[in-house]
């Protein structure tokens, strides 16, 4: 092959690679801004409304209330990041590098708090439905086992999530990006398999055993109708391994085979799954509204109580308008009678 042939050969790769990276970008910005707008906006707004109801109006009386209530804390602290992640995917990242070790962080953080969480709640309705007779502990004690439990968590979620606050960085490429800069391969294949197996392989492995044990126990118990709350765990573990499942295995296929990262068909899966296992926060508090019959009762009396509120401050806006018109036309009459004396 001549030079020149080379030459064209070379220009028609730039160029195909030009145009899929310019491809790759238009749709990975209107995505990714869409996924982590809708997120952020539902997924306040549920988690806050689970802890207003949970906190002032059911209060939280059970393990399994507080084990819940440490789930959405997690989850509003993640969604608070989201608005800086849709603005880098929009244009680049502009808040520097402590920003970013602090974003990066408590995405970790809530990654570890949100299953270590769900695998307790899977472990305290293991040992409240199958070791019922066996274990006899009294509400108070076991409430604040349950709190004792969620600090130790907490703890645990944010020694795991330390690499992240340390190694995360502002650094610039095409553009400027947020990203992990550790010092070596290594370090980052051993925190990678860290988080993955810590943070999901083996916390599946612990609820998979556990609900198992639970539905086998549950079909040979008379009342199965009395667990309906069992429900509510079930949705939330089937949704959470529905959403993170896929952008781990990505991660544990990119540990194993580095050279996957020159694929654009993975980077386009990795942004899909990684959306998706974001957009995992907003779908608890739908979870608890379809399925939790205590969360909708406490929902319908706040609506009510709003709905009550409104109808008083417009009874209370008519009240006033109507004495006012009274008094305008008490005046009038006074005038009118006063017009048809003579001084």
């Amino acid at each position: 092959m001549s030079t020149d042939e080379d030459y064209d050969a070379y220009l028609s790769a730039v160029s195909k690679y030009d145009y899929e990276d310019e491809f790759f970008s238009q749709f990975s910005k209107p995505f990714l801004i869409c996924m982590y707008s809708f997120a952020c906006i539902f997924g306040v707004s549920g988690n806050a409304l689970v802890l207003i109801i949970f906190v002032f109006h059911e209060k939280v009386k059970t393990v399994t209330d507080i084990f819940l209530v440490s789930l959405a804390t997690a989850d509003l602290c993640f969604l608070g990041t989201l608005p800086f992640w849709a603005y880098s995917a929009a244009q680049e990242w502009i808040f520097g590098t402590l920003a970013c070790q602090v974003i990066r962080g408590f995405y970790t953080l809530n990654l570890y708090g949100s299953m270590l969480t769900l695998t307790c709640v899977t472990i305290e309705r293991y040992f409240a439905i199958v070791q019922a007779t066996k274990v006899h502990v009294s509400q108070s004690k076991r409430t604040i086992w349950g709190k004792a439990i969620c600090i130790f968590l907490w703890i645990v979620s944010l020694a795991f999530a330390m690499p992240q606050f340390v190694y995360s960085t502002q650094a610039k490429y095409d553009k400027v990006v947020c990203h992990a800069n550790y010092s070596t391969l290594h370090m980052e294949q051993s925190i990678e398999v860290t988080q993955m197996s810590l943070g999901f392989f083996c916390p599946m492995l612990v609820m998979l055993f556990c609900y198992l044990t639970i539905i086998n126990t549950l079909l040979k118990a008379k009342g199965f109708q009395k667990h309906k709350s069992v429900k509510i765990i079930f949705a939330i573990v089937a949704t959470f391994f529905c959403t993170q499942a896929p952008y781990n295995l990505l991660k544990l296929i990119r540990v194993v085979d580095r050279r996957i990262l020159f694929s654009r068909h993975y980077e386009y899966a990795l942004i899909v799954t990684e959306a998706i296992a974001y957009f995992h926060s907003c779908l608890n508090p739908v979870l608890y509204f379809f399925i939790g019959v205590k969360f909708r009762k406490n929902l319908k009396k706040i609506v009510k109580n709003i709905g009550c509120a409104r109808h008083r401050q417009t009874a209370k806006q008519w009240q006033t308008t109507e004495d006012n018109s009274s008094k305008m036309g008490t005046a009038s009459n006074n005038v009118e009678e006063t017009s048809l004396h003579p001084l």
